[in-house]
């Protein structure tokens, strides 16, 4: 999976991923700076969700989004 994608077009998809993690801030997406490992752990912090599951999370917004 190439996640220099997303990191590219971060700017434009921070808006897509509060709609998709309602509780991340913008501060929280700021941090997160489109890099996979951190916004995995971030949303890990923010619901609470084990590693996996926000693994697979983040990669469904990958495949959505990578396009």
């Amino acid at each position: 999976m190439n996640w220099d994608v997303i990191q590219g077009k971060w700017k434009q998809l921070k808006g897509e991923a509060q709609v998709q993690w309602g509780k991340l801030t913008d501060d929280d997406l700021d941090r997160a700076e489109g890099n996979r490992d951190k916004l995995v752990g971030v949303i890990q912090e923010r619901y609470g969700l084990a590693k996996d599951e926000a693994e697979r999370e983040v990669d469904a917004f990958y495949n959505k989004h990578a396009a």
